[in-house]
Order: C-alpha cells, then structure tokens, then sequence
C-alpha cells in the first residue's frame, strides 16, 4: 500500500501494522486471526489485515526456517528492519507521518531495489521477491543486494526452496508489466540455472538472422514474454510463450543455427519442468501444445486445406475453440516477439479462426444418418470439413 500510495498508484488494500499489543487482546477486540505462521488478523468489519508487530530469527535452512516472535514490546522500527526491501520497510502513522527508517522513500524515487539488512540473505524466497519486484516496477537491484542475492545461491540457499512456492513467486512475475526483468534478474544472480536450467540454457543459442534478429534464443524468450504481457494475455499465454522454443536448449552444436525438431523435444522438456514446479494442469497444457504446434501455425498460410484441418483436430480445435485462441495469442506473441516484427500483422491466426468458423460449420449428424457404414463417419466428416475450408480459403 505504502510504495502504491507514493508512487501515485490507485491503493488496492490496507495493511496495519499493531504495536503494543498481543494475540490475545486482538482476539478479544474481535479480530479474526488468519494463517498459522504469523500472527496476523483480520478487521472485524473491514477485513483490512492488521499484524503484529515482529521480529525473527533464522533457525533452518529455506524460507520457513524462522523463530517468530511477536510480543507488545516490539517496536515498529524493529518490525520494520525485518523487512526485504527498503521500499517495502516503510511505515505511516495515525497522523499520516511517513516512518522510513531504511531511506525507502528516496530509493523508490530513485527506482532502486535495496535490501535492508544483512538479515536479507536468510530468505531464499527474497531473490524471487526481488526479481518480481523488478518485472512489477522496472526498478534498478541495488549493487550490493545483487551481490547478496548471488552469494545466496552460491550458498545453496536457493536450492530449499519448495516448489509450490517457486511457481508462486514465478507465476506472479509473468503476470507483471515486465516479466523479461524478473528473468534477467535471476539470471544475473545465477538463481535461474537453478530453478530453471532449462530456460537459462537458452541464452548463447543461436538462431538463424533470417527469422529472428535478435539472433539470441534467449533474447528472443525475453521479447515474446514481454510482447504477450504488453497484450495483457492471460498466465497460461505467458508460460506458454515463456516455454515454446525450450527445445532450441538441446540442439547440437553442429546444427546452429537451425534447429529442427525442436518443437518436439521441447515439449519433453516442459512436462519436466511443469512435474517440478507443479504446474496447474491447464497452463501446462497450453505450453505443450504451444512448443508441439507453433511451427505448424506460423506455417499456416502455406498448408494445404486438408492438413489445415488436421492441425485443428490435432490441436482439438472443433471441441475446445477457447483453447485454439490461447494458442494463437501465444503464437502471435513468439512472431511479434522478434526485433522489426512487433507491429506487423499475424496472417495465420484470421486464416485460422476462418478455416475452424468453416469447418465447425459442416453438419456433421447429418453426415452421420448418411453414412451407412459407421466405421466410414469419422473419414466422411473430415472430408466434408476439408471442402468447407477449402471453399471459405479461396473466397
């Protein structure tokens, strides 16, 4: 609330933090305590979440290995040098007066992410907040916190983070104005080889100047993202697009720049990832489909009717239409996800959306009481959806 409020941006919600008290009195004022770890409650009518003040202690390895504790004796500036981020160690008062510490406000003007501890190094979960933070504001990491953030995963810091939380802190990221940054800022603290070495092998992969500018797999990764989250293309667009040239990572040496067949060693590739990470189902789904497929599409425009429409059933078009557009929002992100290409138009996605609104025209019971032969329905509605598209094409 704090950064929204002096940034100039709409504040979304409210959270207060209580000095001087305990769970117990909070109870007994009628505040509803929420979550096991922390002691924090919810107002009894405006549902704004009030916590205690709290200080922590490292105790274990990984990001839930803290002592909290939460007492009437804790200060507010003690609750505050707890904190991440300098501009998240800000504080205002009943009166309205900023309480800042840690010099927040100014590296917020100054659009810098600062910790503001040497206490910062005991979260691994921080260097994904930091990164996300980044995508979120395009914000500068502080020298000295990058350096922090690199020795935590030279300390294997990194390594104990769960994967639930990974995906937590990862998802939300794509969701962010700029998830390119969240990537670079990874990389540049070594913590993507870690948590996506699939992804980070892509950088220094060469692709062919004649299709893609950029040259790097890895920038071309950076734009696409980017380019799907300038559309604002829902989570499932973005990893889909985050993931689709993943097989570029295992092409050999010797075939640089091309890479053939990476769509399906791509998608091998992902079903690990997604296993890891624990992907929901859905956006695994579209990313698989996406790295199998894209190719395919882009190459629309010069197939012939017939394996336009085996494309869509492959891609189970004529039953799940909404899925197809999530494709082609996806693939539409990797052809404008490449230096010159990013204002002109994607022929394949209109030809596509016409051939399916053709072929899903076909009546295909009436097809079915004019076969005789069962066995013969499935061939006979292909055919007649091949004639449709053909017929609406050549319109």
């Amino acid at each position: 609330m704090k950064i929204y409020r002096l940034l100039g941006l709409p504040v979304k919600d409210h959270d207060y933090v209580v000095v001087g008290s305990d769970a117990e009195e909070m109870v007994r004022l009628g505040f509803r305590p929420v979550g096991k770890d922390f002691p924090v409650f919810l107002h009894p009518e405006t549902n704004d979440e009030y916590a205690l003040a709290r200080t922590e202690r490292k105790t274990a390895r990984g990001y839930k290995g803290f002592s909290i504790q939460a007492a009437p004796d804790v200060t507010l500036e003690q609750d505050l040098t707890r904190r991440d981020l300098t501009i998240n160690a800000i504080a205002r008062d009943e009166h309205g007066k900023l309480i800042d510490p840690h010099g927040g406000a100014q590296d917020l003007k100054d659009g810098v992410l600062r910790h503001v501890s040497p206490a910062f190094v005991e979260d691994p979960v921080r260097i994904l907040r930091v990164a996300r933070f980044a995508a979120r504001f395009a914000f500068e990491i502080a020298p000295e916190t990058l350096d922090l953030m690199r020795k935590m995963v030279s300390g294997g810091e990194v390594d104990h983070l769960v994967p639930e939380r990974v995906w937590q802190e990862l998802s939300g990221g794509l969701m962010e104005r700029r998830p390119s940054l969240m990537i670079e800022a990874l990389r540049a603290c070594a913590a993507l080889a870690r948590i996506l070495p699939e992804l980070d092998a892509l950088f220094g992969v060469p692709q062919s100047p004649e299709h893609h500018p950029e040259v790097d797999t890895g920038l071309h990764m950076l734009l696409v993202i980017d380019y799907a989250a300038s559309r604002s293309f829902p989570l499932c667009v973005r990893f889909a697009a985050l993931m689709h040239d993943l097989g570029k990572s295992t092409t050999p040496r010797e075939e640089w720049p091309r890479h053939i067949g990476h769509e399906v060693r791509g998608v091998e590739l992902i079903e690990h990832v997604c296993l890891r990470l624990r992907v929901p189902q859905n956006v695994r789904e579209l990313a698989t489909l996406v790295a199998r497929h894209h190719g395919e599409v882009h190459r629309a425009e010069e197939l012939r009717p017939s394996t336009i429409v085996k494309l869509l059933e492959k891609i189970d078009a004529f039953r799940r239409p909404d899925r197809m557009e999530l494709l082609l929002h996806a693939c539409a992100s990797d052809f404008h996800g490449r230096i010159g290409f990013e204002t002109r138009p994607y022929r394949p996605a209109p030809l596509l959306r016409e051939a399916l609104a053709a072929a899903r025209a076909v009546d295909v019971g009436a097809i079915a009481q004019e076969q005789r032969e069962p066995a013969k329905i499935a061939s006979a509605v292909h055919e007649a959806r091949v004639r449709a598209v053909k017929h609406a094409l050549s319109i």
